[in-house]
C-alpha cells in the first residue's frame, strides 16, 4: 500500500524525516517496502505565477509569448504551448534551475527566436495526473479550489505551499492481519504510538449524515452469513466533473488512477478508511432496489473492466430487477455505473465474509483493491467511517444534496471483548519488566481501552483490532513491538535442559557448508517442492525407494505438488540456469531437507521422513583456461575429491564402493559410488552417493558432463568424531618405500588401500596410489597399482629391517584379495 507522507502527516506529524520514520515503522512491525519520490525531486524554483499578457508568437502559429509575474521587479517572458493560457491567469511556473521530475534541468531557452524564462505547467509535467491522463492544458490555480472557497495566491508564492510538487510515499507490506492498517488513519495510529506523536481525530468523527429510515432506495440481503452489514446512502443533485487537483495528486500518489469526481471520492475514501466502497447511479437501478445474494450456477455479468464474468453459486451478487448488477466485494457492474449524466447516487458501503471474496477473486482471476481488502476481514464497524468522510465529500466536491437516512442492514459486530494482560506474565515472556503504566499508555495509543486491574491490566480491545487480537498473548505482542523489541535482552529460554551453544549435528552441517564454500563452490537454495515429472526424468523405475514421495494436498502450481525426495533436482535446475547463461563451469552445492513416504507401519509423528542432506554438482571445466594446456572436466575423480575434502574436514575415514546401475539409475553405470563409512559399532554406515549424472539425465538439462555427490548430514554426524583427538608429530623422519602389486580389476582399490593399512598398523602413517598400469605386462582382467608407504616412529629413526614386519603383512594382505608383487 502506498502512502504519500503528506497525507499521513495530516493526522500524525512527528519531528521525524521519512527515513526516520520507516525506521519506527518498520522496528514495530509496519514494515516500510520502498519509499518513492512523486513530482519534483526539489521544490526549488517553481512558483506561482501571474499571466499578465499572452500574444500570439510571430513566428508560429500555436505558440504564445507570456508575460509573467513571478515576485520579481522584472515580469519573465515565457513561451507557452498550452491553447488555455491567458491573460489574468493565476498559473504554476518552473524558472530556470529546476529539476523536472523526470530529471531534467530546466535552462533559459530561445524558441523561434523568442527567449523562454521557464516553463508554465500542466499538472502531467509535476506528475500530479498519472501517465497518459494528460490534461488539455496548463493548470490554473484560481480554477483548482474543487468547490472550496477561492483563495488568491500571490505571484512569487513557493508553489510547495499550494501544490505537492514534490512528494515522499511510503510502500507498506500490510501483513494479512492488520486490515486496520489498510488505511492511511490507520498508519497514522501505528506512526502515534510508535513515536509518542499527537494523533488527529479521526476523519470520521462528523459525519454529516443521519441514521433512520431511507425512502429513496430499498435494500434486501438474502445471505446474511456472506454479507454481515451493508449501509447504503442516497445523493441527489449530482454534478459529475473532474475531481480538483489535489485530490487528483493524492490518488496518484497513492497510486490511484482519476476518473471523476464520484469515483475518486469512493477511491479516497477507502485508502483513508480501509473500507472499499461503491457508487451506484440509482436512477439506472431498475426497479429502485438492490438484493443482495448467492449467485445462480452459470449466471453472467459484464464489470467494469468490460468483461464479462461467468459465476457459481458459493459466489455474492449485488443485483436489480433486471439481474446482477455487480459481483459482490470484488467489482462493480457496468449497467449501474456512474456517468456524466448521472445526477443522483446510491453510496454502498458494506462488509463481506472474507473466505468468500478470496474464493470469489481467485476463481474469477480477478483482484481488484476492493477484494484485496475484504479478503482480510474488514470489520463491520468500518462501514459507517467510509460512509462519513464519504459523504461530506460528496457534499463539498460535487454539490450533491444527502437525502435524510442511512440503510443499515445487520449493524455492527458483536460487542467488544475484554482480556487480562498479567504484569508477572509480560515479564516472563518478553524476559524484561514493562511497567503497567508503560503498558497501558502503549495499548490505549493503538485504540485499547485499558483499566487497571489487580494482577495489571483488564483491556478492551477495539472494533478494528477484534479478528487480531483474541488472547494475552497478543496483547503481550502489542507491548512488545512499540516499546521495542530491538532493546529485549538476548535470554535463553526457561526450561530444563537448555544451552546455549549449537548441537553436534548443528557444527557438523555448519562445517560441512563451511567445507564447500572454502573449496570454492557456491552454495544455491532450491525449492522444496518439486514437479512429479522430476521423477521420470531422473529415470527412477517403479518401486525405487526415491519414489515413496510425499504429495502437497493443496499446492501452490502443478509444478509444486509433492515435497523433493533428493536435492539433485533443483542442482541441476540451477545448473541449467547458469549454463544456459554462458556460464563456462559451475561449482554448486545446496544444503536442504528431502523428504520421503514413511513405509505403513513406520513409527514416526508424521508420514514424511525429513532429513537434511547436502549435495554437490559440478560441470564444464575445472578451473579458467590456461596457456599451459587444456584443463580439467568435471567427472567421478573430481567430485571424489571434493567429498574427500568435505570428509577429511569432519575426519570420518570413508570408502566409495562401486553401486550396481538399478541402484542409482541417474547415474553412469560404472561412474558412480556409494559412500559409506564405519558406525561406532563397526558396522558400515550408508552416507550417499557419489558419480557422474548419466547423459540421458543430463541431457534432460542441456547441462555437459556432470558429476555430483549427495550425502546425509545426520549420518554425518552420527560417525563424525565429536572430539577431536591430537596425535604428536614425528620428531623422526619417514621411511618411504613404494610397491607394485598387481590385482584383479574387479578389487576396487579402495578396498587395497584399506587391507594396506590394516596391515600396516600402528606403524604405517600413509598409503597413497600414485600409479595405475594396464597391458601385456600384466595381463588382461588385471591392473597394477603402485602405492606409497609411510612409515613412521615416534621413537627413533626407522629402518628396513624394522619395517620388514610390516611390508610382510601387508603384502600378505594384498594376496588375500588376488594380488602378487611386481618384480
Amino acid at each position: 500500500m502506498r502512502v504519500p507522507l503528506p497525507w499521513l502527516r495530516e493526522y500524525c506529524d512527528p519531528p521525524l524525516d521519512v527515513e526516520e520514520i520507516e525506521e519506527r515503522l518498520t522496528m514495530t512491525g509496519t514494515k516500510v517496502e520502498a519509499i518513492h519520490r512523486v513530482g519534483a525531486p526539489r521544490p526549488e524554483n517553481f512558483v506561482v505565477g501571474r499571466v499578465l499578457s499572452a500574444e500570439k508568437h510571430p513566428d508560429a502559429d500555436r505558440l504564445k509569448v507570456c508575460t509573467v509575474d513571478l515576485g520579481e521587479e522584472r515580469p519573465a517572458t515565457i513561451v507557452c504551448g498550452a491553447p488555455n493560457v491567458d491573460a489574468g491567469q493565476t498559473v504554476a511556473v518552473a524558472r530556470p534551475g529546476a529539476v523536472m521530475p523526470d530529471g531534467t534541468k530546466l535552462k533559459q531557452a530561445k524558441l523561434r527566436g523568442v527567449v523562454s524564462e521557464g516553463m508554465i505547467l500542466a499538472a502531467s509535467e509535476l506528475e500530479l495526473e498519472p501517465a497518459g491522463e494528460k490534461s488539455a492544458g496548463i493548470m490554473v490555480l484560481d480554477e483548482m479550489t474543487g468547490g472550496r472557497a477561492p483563495v488568491k495566491w500571490a505571484a512569487g508564492t513557493p508553489l510547495a505551499e499550494v501544490l505537492p510538487v514534490s512528494t515522499e510515499v511510503v510502500e507498506l507490506e500490510i501483513t494479512p492481519n492488520r486490515p486496520d492498517c489498510l488505511g492511511v488513519y490507520g498508519v497514522a495510529r501505528e506512526l502515534h504510538a510508535a513515536t509518542g506523536a499527537a494523533l488527529g481525530p479521526a476523519p470520521w468523527a462528523e459525519d454529516p449524515g443521519s441514521p433512520g429510515e431511507l425512502s429513496a432506495a430499498r435494500v434486501r440481503v438474502e445471505c446474511p452469513d456472506l454479507c454481515p452489514r451493508f449501509t447504503a446512502r442516497v445523493f441527489e443533485d449530482v454534478t459529475i466533473g473532474p475531481s480538483p487537483l489535489w485530490l487528483k495528486a493524492r490518488l496518484t500518489a497513492a497510486g490511484q488512477r482519476p476518473i471523476n469526481n464520484v469515483v475518486d471520492i469512493t477511491n479516497y475514501a477507502m485508502l483513508l478508511t480501509g473500507q472499499p466502497l461503491h457508487a451506484f447511479d440509482l436512477d439506472r437501478v431498475a426497479g429502485g432496489e438492490l438484493v443482495v445474494r448467492r449467485a445462480r450456477e452459470g449466471e453472467r455479468v459484464e464489470t467494469l473492466d468490460g468483461q464479462t464474468r461467468t459465476l457459481d453459486a458459493e459466489m455474492v451478487v449485488i443485483d436489480d430487477a433486471n439481474g446482477p448488477t455487480s459481483i459482490a466485494g470484488v467489482m462493480g457492474g457496468a449497467r449501474s455505473e456512474v456517468e456524466a449524466s448521472t445526477t443522483r447516487v446510491l453510496l454502498e458501503v458494506a462488509t463481506w465474509s472474507g473466505p468468500n471474496i478470496h474464493r470469489t477473486s481467485w476463481g474469477l482471476g480477478l483482484r481488484s483493491e476492493a477484494s484485496g481488502r475484504f479478503e482480510k476481514g474488514l470489520q463491520p464497524e468500518q462501514t459507517m467511517h467510509a460512509q462519513a468522510v464519504a459523504s461530506a465529500l460528496m457534499i463539498e466536491l460535487c454539490g450533491a444534496r444527502l437525502v435524510p437516512g442511512t440503510i443499515d442492514i445487520g449493524g455492527e459486530g458483536p460487542p467488544p471483548q475484554t482480556l487480562a494482560l498479567r504484569e508477572r506474565r509480560v515479564e516472563s515472556i518478553l524476559g524484561v519488566p514493562v511497567a503497567v503504566e508503560r503498558q497501558a499508555e502503549i495499548l490505549r495509543a493503538l485504540d485499547f481501552g485499558a483499566a487497571p486491574a489487580e494482577e495489571g491490566l483488564e483491556v478492551t480491545v477495539p472494533a478494528l483490532r477484534r479478528g487480531d487480537v483474541t488472547r494475552e498473548i497478543d496483547l503481550i505482542e502489542e507491548v512488545a513491538r512499540i516499546d521495542g523489541l530491538e532493546g529485549l535482552p538476548a535470554t535463553l529460554p526457561a526450561r530444563r535442559g537448555a544451552a546455549g551453544r549449537l548441537s553436534h549435528s548443528q557444527r557438523v552441517r555448519r562445517a560441512a557448508e563451511d567445507a564447500m564454500s572454502g573449496r570454492g563452490l557456491r552454495e544455491v537454495v532450491g525449492w522444496s517442492f518439486a514437479e512429479p515429472g522430476l521423477l521420470d526424468r531422473l529415470r527412477l523405475p517403479e518401486g525405487h525407494p526415491l519414489r515413496a514421495v510425499v504429495t502437497v494436498e493443496n499446492p501452490l502450481s502443478e509444478d509444486q505438488e509433492m515435497m523433493r525426495p533428493t536435492l539433485l533436482g533443483s542442482l541441476l535446475d540451477a545448473a541449467r540456469h547458469n549454463v544456459s547463461r554462458g556460464a563456462a563451469e559451475v561449482a554448486i552445492f545446496e544444503s536442504g531437507t528431502v523428504y520421503r513416504a514413511r513405509a505403513e507401519g513406520t513409527a514416526g509423528e508424521t508420514p514424511a521422513d525429513e532429513h537434511h542432506a547436502l549435495g554437490a554438482l559440478l560441470c564444464g571445466g575445472l578451473g579458467p583456461r590456461s596457456w599451459r594446456g587444456e584443463r580439467g572436466e568435471a567427472d567421478f575423480f573430481a567430485a571424489k575429491a571434493l567429498l574427500d575434502g568435505l570428509l577429511s574436514r569432519l575426519r570420518i575415514e570413508w570408502q566409495a564402493v562401486a553401486a550396481a546401475p538399478e541402484r542409482w539409475p541417474f547415474l553412469h553405470p560404472g561412474r558412480c559410488a556409494e559412500v559409506s563409512a564405519r558406525g561406532v559399532d563397526g558396522e558400515p554406515v550408508a552416507l550417499g552417493l557419489l558419480g557422474e549424472v548419466h547423459p540421458l539425465v543430463s541431457g534432460e538439462w542441456d547441462l555437459p558432463r556432470t558429476a555430483v555427490f549427495a550425502v546425509d548430514v545426520g549420518k554425518l554426524a552420527a560417525v563424525a568424531p565429536q572430539v577431536a583427538r591430537f596425535e604428536p608429530f614425528g620428531a623422526f623422519p619417514e621411511l618411504r618405500q613404494d610397491i607394485a602389486v598387481v590385482l584383479p580389476e574387479a578389487v576396487p582399490a579402495a578396498e587395497a588401500i584399506a587391507a594396506v593399512r590394516e596391515a600396516g598398523g600402528t606403524m604405517l602413517g600413509g598409503a597413497e596410489i600414485f600409479d595405475v598400469y594396464t597391458g601385456e605386462q600384466v595381463g588382461e582382467g588385471r591392473r597394477s597399482l603402485a602405492i606409497a608407504l609411510a612409515f613412521r616412529s615416534l621413537e627413533g629413526t626407522l629402518t628396513d629391517e624394522d619395517v620388514a614386519p610390516a611390508r610382510e603383512r601387508i603384502v600378505a594382505a594384498l594376496a588375500g584379495l588376488g594380488g602378487e608383487l611386481r618384480g
